[in-house]
């Protein structure tokens, strides 16, 4: 008998739930309570007090991570060797940009600078209509021309701020050792790492991290794409109407996390013998999903907590765990908006993990719930803090846990774990 069907002989049936950003800090405006300790959850606070907890570093001690190698971590995917292919490559596949191996897939934001090049805003106030983004793109697409006849460029807006960049050159395979023009960000064997954000950031000049044509070919097409985006979209009519109706414009993009190859791993079912699918919204982790082989579930748009709770519990029929990335938490640290991401968790307490219980009362389902990294609103950005983990379920001894926060994990049964553990551990726990 296969482990897989072992396993599912069992009847396992498990709900991962990641809050995106949901770790942080003491914050002044709270008493100096996190958003978590001071949030309404009495839903969370349920699942706390019939289950273990303990906590989790995602990547890496003292790693910052970004989104994409935090959730791959969640998942049981570590990447140790270094062979991650970067956030630009996850996204491209996210939304089905035509990719292959020896093209260069970037992440970019658009971005509000002045004329200095310094970054007034890295999202451009982050409020950006589909319409706008499309546009903007469009405009950058038709009137970009490269010095090097052979070089070409896909651009594809996604969600908000969010764009992903593909390069290509038609005479030879493109590297991916360059650095960021974003300076928020660095790039360690692949992934993406936080950097302090706290002072004044300009746009970088993409320098070449090897000394190869290849390498120099990929940071001159960067920067020759950064230079034209700023002069393209310095009198573009969406900025202007932008600016007449108070916002910020989105004159630059900056762009971090190259990758030059697809991304070859064993897939999720395989590698925890069981089925899982997936309810995911943005691009990256719709990226994640398709290179894990997940089936994926329609839940309607990001913030429809509730839905997203009916399909998860109706999902279980046909997979023996779904993971369900809820976004959130983390927009509202990167905000710096302690008040706000407090009445977001208390928003997701009630109308996710309210209806997703009451779509599972009386099931012996087992509910996971953690979160890919912390984004403490005292930083404005990711930070290398653990996140809480919580293991609920019937079949789950106890430690004494009363509520879902930081705190609690701290003393939880379940200690401190790396993130590509947690699944594996997870499982194990449930199937007894």
């Amino acid at each position: 008998m296969t482990k897989s069907s072992s396993v599912a002989m069992k009847g396992i049936r498990l709900v991962y739930v990641l809050l995106d950003g949901i770790g942080d800090l003491p914050h002044p405006l709270l008493n100096d309570l996190t958003p978590l300790e001071a949030a309404y959850t009495p839903n969370l606070d349920a699942l706390a007090r019939n289950g273990a907890m303990g906590k989790v570093i995602s990547v890496g001690k003292g790693i910052a991570p970004q989104s994409d190698i935090a959730v791959f971590n969640m998942l049981g995917y570590s990447f140790k060797d270094g062979s991650y292919v970067g956030r630009g490559v996850i996204e491209s596949i996210g939304c089905n940009i035509d990719f292959r191996d020896g093209d260069l897939a970037l992440r970019g934001n658009f971005a509000t600078i002045d004329d200095k090049l310094k970054i007034v805003d890295r999202r451009a106030g982050r409020v950006i209509s589909s319409e706008e983004a499309k546009a903007v793109c469009k405009t950058l697409r038709d009137n970009i021309r490269f010095s090097d006849k052979d070089a070409s460029i896909a651009l594809e807006p996604t969600i908000a701020h969010r764009v992903v960049i593909r390069l290509r050159h038609a005479k030879m395979k493109l590297s991916d050792k360059i650095t960021n023009t974003d300076p928020a960000y660095d790039k360690i064997d692949g992934m993406g790492i936080a950097k302090d954000t706290t002072g004044e950031m300009f746009v970088q000049k993409s320098a070449a991290e090897e000394d190869s044509d290849q390498a120099r070919t990929a940071a001159k097409m960067l920067n020759e794409f950064t230079t034209q985006v700023v002069q393209l979209l310095r009198d573009h009519p969406v900025n202007r109407a932008r600016i007449a109706a108070g916002k910020k414009p989105m004159n630059c993009i900056i762009a971090r996390d190259s990758g030059n190859r697809y991304p070859h791993v064993d897939p999720i079912d395989k590698k925890h013998g069981i089925s899982v699918g997936c309810i995911v919204d943005m691009p990256v982790e719709i990226g994640i999903s398709k290179v894990l082989g997940m089936k994926m579930f329609q839940a309607g748009d990001v913030n429809d907590y509730e839905e997203k709770a009916k399909v998860a519990a109706k999902s279980l029929k046909s997979v023996n765990a779904v993971y369900v990335h809820i976004k959130g938490p983390d927009e509202f640290g990167h905000d710096g908006d302690a008040r706000g991401k407090k009445k977001n968790i208390e928003d997701i307490d009630k109308r996710f993990f309210g209806t997703l219980m009451n779509e599972l009362k009386g099931s012996s389902t087992a509910i996971v719930v953690s979160g890919d990294h912390s984004t403490p609103c005292v930083k404005k950005g990711h930070s290398d803090d653990p996140v809480p983990l919580l293991v609920s379920g019937s079949m789950v001894k106890q430690d004494g846990s009363a509520r879902f926060t930081e705190n609690y994990a701290k003393r939880g049964n379940l200690g401190l774990l790396m993130g590509a553990d947690v699944l594996s551990t997870a499982i194990k726990m449930v199937a007894g």
